[in-house]
C-alpha cells in the first residue's frame, strides 16, 4: 500500500473513532464491557515485558495484559516467530502489518516498543488512526520527529505516554517536593551520569534475510541496506541510521528525570565532546561523551562512558527494597548541587539522599527517600489517562523536550563539539545551517512522516 492510500484508510478510521469518542474509548463493544482494547507493536524483549510482565525479586512487574480492564487484541512484529509467540501467550491475534492494527476500529490504544528509528512514525500513524499511544523511549530519532509527535497528539486529541517511567515514581514526587520547598536551596549545577559496560565491538556482515522476517519493514524510515544479524540484534543502537548511542537509547531516562527535578525546559546553548576510543569496530556513536547545557542560572551536564565495567547499574534488589545505591559507583545517578545541600538520586527505584558537609570524614545524610521500580504505576497512569483524557505523567511533549537535549548533544558531537544556540521557546537550533541538517533525517518515501500530520 502506498503512503497516500494508507493515509486515506486511516483518515476513515479517524472519522469513525471521533464520532463515538466520549471518554477516550473508541469502540462500542469496549464501552459495553468497560475494557480498553490494546495492541502491541514490537514484540522484542522490552515489548514482551511491557505486555506480559516479568518477575523481580519478591515482586511481579505486571504487564498490560495482566490488568483487569485491558483486553489484548493484537501483537505486531516483523519477525513472525517472535510475534506469534507473544500473541499466543497474550491470547491475541498476530499480524506482521501495522496497518491491520491501525485500521481496526476496535483497537483503542497501541503499545509501541520498536527500535528508536521507528518510534515517531509509529506514534504519528497511530494518532492519525485515532489510537492512544504508549511509546517507548526515546521519543524520536531526530528533533523534527519529536515536534511532529507532539503536533499529532494535539491535533488528534490523543493520549501519548512516553516510556520514561520515573515520572510515575512516588519517590521522585517526594524528591521534587523537597526541592520545590527550597530545602536544597538554589540549584546551579546538575550532573547526570550514564556510565556502563555496554561495549559492542562488532563488524557488520551482510547476510541472506532469514525466512519470516520483513527486513525492509524493520529498516522503515532508514536507508535501505543488506540484512545483517549483527544490526538486528541490538547493535543498531550504535549506528546513526537507527539511534544515537546509549545517551539516546537509555541515558534519556536520567536526563528526563533530572530535567523534571530542576524544572527546566529548552536550554540557551548546548555542546558536547567525546569519541569512540576503546575499539575499532563498525560502531559509529561515541563510547565517551560529555554534554553541557547552559540555562539562565544552571549548568546541566551529562557524562557518558560505555567501557566502565566497575560502574554498577541500579539492580533489581535495590529497586524493590529500601536499599540505596552505592553512589560512588552508581552508573545511572543524578547529582543536584544546591546551595543548602547535595542530592543524589537514582532512576527506576534507586531512591534519593541529601548530603550535608561531612563530619569527621563521615557522610552526613540529611534525608533519604526510598524508591520502588515504577513500571506498573506508569502503565496505570496511561490507562487512567485513556479514561479521563487528562495528560499523562510523561506526556509526549515532556518526552520530546528531554529527547531534544540528547539531539543537541549528538549534533554538536558530530560537528566537532561546536556550541549550538537554542531558541528557548521553540527548542530549534539557530544560526547554524550545518546543525539544522541533523534536525530532520532523510526518509525512504513510503516511511516518511508528512510535514502536515
Amino acid at each position: 500500500m502506498k503512503r497516500r492510500d494508507f493515509v486515506k484508510s486511516t483518515t476513515l478510521a479517524i472519522g469513525a473513532g471521533l464520532t463515538i469518542l466520549t471518554n477516550g474509548i473508541n469502540a462500542a463493544e469496549t464501552k459495553a464491557n468497560n475494557k480498553i482494547n490494546i495492541a502491541l507493536i514490537g514484540c522484542g524483549g522490552r515489548g514482551s515485558a511491557l505486555l506480559l510482565g516479568f518477575d523481580y525479586p519478591g515482586a511481579r512487574i505486571k504487564g498490560f495484559s495482566e490488568f483487569d480492564d485491558v483486553n489484548v487484541l493484537y501483537t505486531c512484529d516483523v519477525q513472525k516467530d517472535r510475534g506469534e509467540k507473544v500473541a499466543q501467550k497474550a491470547n491475541a491475534k498476530y499480524t506482521a502489518d501495522m496497518r491491520t492494527v491501525l485500521d481496526d476500529a476496535k483497537v483503542d490504544a497501541v503499545v509501541c516498543a520498536l527500535p528508536d528509528h521507528w518510534h515517531a512514525l509509529a506514534a504519528v500513524r497511530a494518532c492519525q488512526a485515532g489510537k492512544d499511544v504508549f511509546t517507548e523511549k526515546p521519543a524520536s530519532h531526530s528533533g523534527w520527529e519529536g515536534e511532529k509527535m507532539v503536533e499529532a497528539a494535539r491535533k488528534y486529541k490523543r493520549i501519548v505516554q512516553h516510556g520514561t517511567q520515573n515520572r510515575s515514581a512516588e519517590y521522585n514526587f517526594t524528591a521534587k517536593k523537597y526541592i520545590e520547598e527550597g530545602k536544597l536551596g538554589k540549584i546551579h549545577l546538575c550532573r547526570v551520569f550514564n556510565q556502563k559496560l555496554e561495549m559492542n565491538s562488532f563488524k557488520i556482515k551482510n547476510e541472506p534475510t532469514p525466512n519470516g522476517l520483513n527486513w525492509s519493514e524493520w529498516l522503515g524510515p532508514a536507508k535501505d541496506r543488506p540484512y545483517s544479524s549483527t544490526i538486528l540484534h541490538r547493535n543498531w543502537h550504535e549506528l546513526w541510521d537507527f539511534s544515537s548511542g546509549d545517551i539516546l537509547n537509555d541515558g534519556v531516562h536520567q536526563i528526563d528525570l533530572a530535567r523534571w527535578l530542576v524544572g527546566k525546559e529548552f536550554p540557551e546553548s548546548a555542546y558536547a565532546v567525546g569519541g569512540r576510543f576503546t575499539d575499532q569496530s563498525d560502531a559509529e556513536t561515541p563510547d565517551t561523551l560529555i554534554a553541557t547545557y547552559k540555562y539562565d542560572d544552571l549548568i546541566f551536564t551529562v557524562e557518558e562512558t560505555l567501557y566502565t565495567r566497575y560502574m554498577y547499574k541500579i539492580d533489581s534488589t535495590v529497586r524493590m527494597t529500601d536499599m540505596v545505591p552505592y553512589w560512588m559507583q552508581c552508573a545511572t545517578a543524578i547529582e543536584l548541587y544546591g546551595t543548602k545541600g547535595l542530592m543524589k538520586i537514582g532512576r527506576h527505584g534507586g531512591g534519593w539522599q541529601v548530603f550535608d558537609r561531612p563530619k569527621d570524614r563521615q557522610p552526613v545524610i540529611k534525608e533519604t527517600g526510598h524508591g520502588r521500580f515504577p513500571d506498573v504505576p506508569h502503565k496505570q497512569n496511561f490507562l487512567e489517562s485513556i479514561r479521563t483524557r487528562e495528560l499523562p505523567n510523561a506526556d509526549i511533549e515532556k518526552g520530546h523536550r528531554s529527547t531534544a537535549l540528547v539531539h543537541y548533544s549528538t549534533i554538536s558531537y558530530r560537528l566537532g563539539g561546536v556550541a549550538l544556540k537554542i531558541n528557548t521557546e521553540t527548542g530549534r537550533i539557530e544560526d547554524n545551517k550545518e546543525a539544522e541538517k541533523y534536525w530532520k533525517r532523510d526518509y525512504r518515501e513510503q516511511y516518511a512522516i508528512p510535514d502536515e500530520v
